[in-house]
């Protein structure tokens, strides 16, 4: 019996043979014909132009001095968080004259509505802790639901040169995250299965070293006084922004809101530069403790898999559309939920080389397009395969443990399939 042939097909721009696999897109390696078919929009506007101008230099340089050996620098943190405890001190400054106003104007109409609208605002603007989220709609694990799972996460702490966390809030999304929250500023990891899922065990580990290095390293844009001062900021410019469709009276307010309006958006502007610099320096750095963790081959390949988020996210929601569109007996979606995450690792692990090409060759056009806040991927996986001494792997899972954790994690999948068909098609 004769093998079938690939398909293929002639480039347009250079008339070479292309192979055809109609799972991905068509594209040509030899010119390059069609490699980023989605390339996201054009920047609106002169500022974020200027923004993502000013994100691709600082990821160039920081990538420049990584690879000669030079320490990743940055010596605007301290005026961005000296600025941050500015902003913070008005919000401060308007409780206090809230309160002074209510104490002075007792009696007064005005003196109530003034104070009362004051401390109204700086409540708005107030600093938040966080939180963890419900834990129906999206599973919380402690220590003791997952000793396995926060055994390995103690383990890559340990070797990035922090402490492991309080909490993992497991979801769907092909990401992860760590942040903090409450008086007591305890830590939490926001696991995605969608990312989770698709990574080998080294893979994991190398996952783990990253996002536990941002509490080692000291990330500036995501602390607390920072990154309130963002929020505090954008809220500022949301409160002073013109009406859309002003009467007589609101276009004479708008009038007298622009200097205001623009001094506003002036300093998050420049809080916002930065700390731009900064946040790509730790993902940099964060970079250097996934490869310290699971080794720089494992951090190499999960720079690869991250590529695939759009192609994750794609799969749920086919998933879901597939459930819904087959009945609403209930038997059909428990057979949709039971087998979606397995479904899901064999879709992605059949994704061949050549469509990670395409996607490498795609990000390193792309740039800072999509994401001015991190450094560009190409520039990220560049970094660790060239590093002059790869790392080999500090914590290596065994096939138990790995089981184990899979084991700790069998509820709280459940639960998120749960949700991906019952929401995802939406």
């Amino acid at each position: 019996m004769e093998t079938a042939r690939p398909q293929a097909k002639l480039c347009p721009d250079c008339g070479r043979d292309v192979p055809v696999d109609p799972r991905f897109v068509t594209w040509c390696a030899a010119c390059g014909w069609n490699v980023d078919p989605g390339a996201p929009q054009a920047p609106e506007g002169r500022l974020e132009a200027l923004r993502r101008q000013l994100a691709r230099r600082h990821g160039e340089q920081l990538y420049a001095e990584g690879v000669d050996g030079r320490p990743l620098k940055d010596a605007s943190s301290v005026l961005a968080r000296a600025l941050a405890l500015l902003v913070h001190a008005v919000t401060l400054g308007l409780a206090v004259a809230g309160v002074v106003i209510l104490v002075g104007g007792i009696g007064t109409f005005s003196g109530w509505a003034l104070g009362a609208v004051l401390l109204g605002i700086a409540f708005v603007l107030r600093p938040r802790l966080g939180s963890l989220p419900d834990s129906g709609e999206e599973p919380v694990l402690y220590r003791a639901d997952a000793p396995s799972l926060f055994g390995l996460i103690d383990e890559v702490a340990a070797v990035v040169g922090t402490r492991g966390v309080d909490a993992v809030v497991v979801g769907a999304e092909a990401n992860a995250a760590v942040s903090t929250y409450g008086i007591r500023r305890r830590r939490v990891l926001w696991l995605g299965l969608g990312l989770w899922t698709v990574l080998t065990p080294r893979q994991r580990v190398a996952l783990l070293g990253h996002e536990l290095g941002h509490y080692a390293n000291g990330d500036t844009r995501h602390g607390t006084i920072v990154h309130n001062a963002l929020r505090s900021l954008s809220l500022w410019v949301y409160f002073l922004s013109p009406e859309p469709h002003p009467t007589m009276a609101e276009r004479l307010a708008n009038y007298l809101m622009a200097v205001p309006r623009w001094a506003v958006y002036g300093v998050l502007v420049l809080l916002d530069q930065l700390t731009l610099r900064a946040t790509q320096r730790a993902e940099y750095l964060a970079d250097e403790a996934a490869a310290r963790a699971g080794s720089t081959e494992a951090a190499v390949e999960l720079m690869d898999r991250i590529l695939l988020t759009d192609s994750v996210a794609l799969e749920l929601r086919r998933e879901s559309v597939a459930a819904q569109t087959k009945g609403r007996a209930s038997a059909s979606r428990d057979e949709a939920e039971r087998g979606l995450w397995d479904r899901l690792a064999e879709r992605i692990g059949a994704i061949p080389e050549r469509e990670y090409e395409r996607l490498r060759r795609a990000a390193a056009l792309r740039g800072h397009a999509v994401d001015s806040t991190h450094p560009p991927t190409h520039l990220r996986r560049g970094r660790l395969a060239e590093a002059a001494a790869p790392h080999p792997a500090a914590v290596r899972p065994t096939e138990d443990s790995t089981a184990a954790i899979e084991a700790e994690l069998a509820g709280a999948r459940s639960r998120v399939a749960r949700r991906v068909i019952r929401d995802y098609a939406g």
